[in-house]
């Protein structure tokens, strides 16, 4: 007998248990008009869809699933992809009831988590924000700023209201610490210093302040925690972060990553995003010389099997190869050697049969029948002397470069008139030799004009050269100080290695 009652206790415990397994998601709208919605939950830059309601009945919408539901903030997005409201997921919170009276946009107004406390401290919290937030624009719309007082009383207000939002987000923060929507609320909070001490010139120490900003920019941020990411505030923090707070050399940026990084988990989610991430946005960077950062990724993590797991085998290896390539045209890297050939020299190698040749096999013959009158003809990029060297990588029917090679030859004048000692080094990147003198009478360019006539330099990988035009800036040691700038740039960038020189 004692048998059977504990068997059947097991079976009803086991059945049970089974039960309670899965996430479970009830949202109860009043006068819901739409017939399919969905459960979005952010990660960095992404908007991901976790699932979808395609039946919606009695006001009711229901999402669920086997398993855990990540920890993260997450959204009901309607019909027309808009969302209604934001709310969190924890361990606690798999089985979650919400609902409101309110329609459309004053649904967060009374919405109410029927089964967590928590959840609904975060509705307050929204409710609160929004509500300070709505009376400043108002207060806004409806204030004549017609003299400095105005202007004076109402910046006062806005500060008011700044303490009124900070206060509340302190004592959120209190109330909350350790909890997840802490953590989230915590990532939105600003840690500034509140006594600020005085410099020696008696005025309020702002280095002290940037560096308490700084100090405490991370505090209590937990970066072992995918959650961390799954909220739309961590990304723009760190953006900021790298925006405001680190210095804008490369040396720098890649020392702070590496810090990050350090604090994440390898093989977690938020690992393998931040990686991610940093290596996109500095192989993407617009900024000169910051593709230095991308060969630092490249070199730290991709090639040391940190990315493993990241991406694929077949990208760590195009990525390993990028970097390589971008490696020995780095800011303050030598530039490497060409071997050109003049325009006006054209006719000589087309007689040698240079422009004949169908393939790599006739070209490699026509080299050889001709070696000693061919290397009499090159022009070699390190025999330039000059102080600056622009080298210019362009083609005549190029629509980009047809409007900068003009603005090109302005400046160009335009530096020559102020004593500057520069060349340029013009590399046409097509072989109708035709076509490029007559483009270099017609606009009199007064420059080291020159091809690759023999194919000897394959100027597209050795300078990567993927369209056109490219330039690159060499000192008189043929060092590169400037690349992938435009023509009007060139002035300012001359002038401002100058002033590095003179200090």
């Amino acid at each position: 007998m004692k048998r059977v009652l504990f068997g059947l206790v097991f079976c009803l415990f086991f059945s049970y248990s089974h039960a309670q397994k899965g996430w479970e998601i009830t949202i109860r709208l009043k006068n819901c008009k739409d017939s399919i919605a969905y459960l979005t939950f952010y990660q960095m830059d992404k908007t991901m869809v976790k699932d979808t309601c395609v039946s919606i009945k009695n006001d009711k919408i229901i999402f669920n699933g086997k398993g855990t539901l990540d920890k993260g903030i997450y959204s009901l997005v309607s019909q027309q992809k808009s969302i209604l409201f934001d709310f969190f997921i924890d361990e606690s919170t798999q089985k979650l009831e919400i609902s409101s009276s309110s329609e459309n946009d004053k649904i967060i107004n009374d919405l109410t988590a029927v089964n967590s406390p928590k959840e609904n401290s975060f509705f307050d919290y929204v409710r609160f924000i929004n509500k300070e937030k709505r009376g400043f624009q108002a207060l806004k719309e409806r204030t004549e700023l017609k003299n400095k007082k105005d202007s004076l009383d109402f910046s006062e207000k806005g500060v008011a209201l700044e303490k009124r939002i900070s206060d509340f987000e302190e004592q959120f923060l209190a109330d909350h610490k350790g909890s997840y929507i802490g953590d989230v609320i915590n990532l939105k909070v600003e840690k500034v210093l509140k006594e600020i001490p005085k410099a020696s010139n008696g005025r309020p120490d702002s280095l002290k302040v940037f560096q308490f900003y700084k100090d405490h920019y991370w505090q209590d941020v937990n970066f072992k925690d995918d959650g961390t990411m799954r909220n739309p505030f961590f990304l723009p923090k760190l953006k900021k972060y790298f925006s405001n707070l680190v210095p804008k050399d490369v040396d720098s940026v890649s020392v702070e990553i590496d810090k990050v990084m350090r604090k994440t988990v390898p093989g977690t989610m938020l690992y393998k995003s931040l990686l991610a991430f940093f290596t996109y946005t500095y192989e993407s960077s617009d900024i000169m010389g910051f593709d230095k950062v991308f060969v630092h990724m490249s070199d730290t993590y991709f090639k040391t099997g940190k990315a493993v797991g990241v991406y694929e085998d077949e990208n760590i290896a195009k990525i390993i190869k990028r970097a390589d390539k971008l490696k020995p045209l780095l800011l303050g890297a030598v530039a490497p050697e060409l071997f050109m050939i003049k325009a006006e020299d054209f006719d000589k190698m087309k007689a040698m049969g240079y422009e004949s040749a169908k393939n790599s096999d006739e070209m490699t013959k026509v080299f050889y029948d001709h070696m000693d009158d061919t290397n009499k003809l090159f022009v070699k990029l390190s025999a330039v002397k000059a102080a600056y060297t622009l080298l210019i990588f362009w083609d005549v029917d190029c629509s980009h470069c047809q409007k900068e090679i003009p603005k090109l030859l302005e400046a160009y004048k335009e530096l020559i008139a102020a004593h500057k000692d520069v060349k340029v080094f013009s590399v046409y990147m097509q072989h109708e030799g035709e076509k490029y003198l007559k483009y270099i009478a017609e606009h009199q360019l007064p420059w080291i004009n020159v091809y690759d006539g023999a194919h000897y330099n394959n100027c597209v990988e050795k300078y990567d050269v993927y369209s056109t035009p490219v330039f690159y800036l060499l000192d008189q040691d043929k060092v590169i100080r400037g690349k992938r700038f435009n023509a009007e740039q060139l002035k300012s960038i001359i002038e401002g290695l100058e002033k590095q020189k003179k200090h």
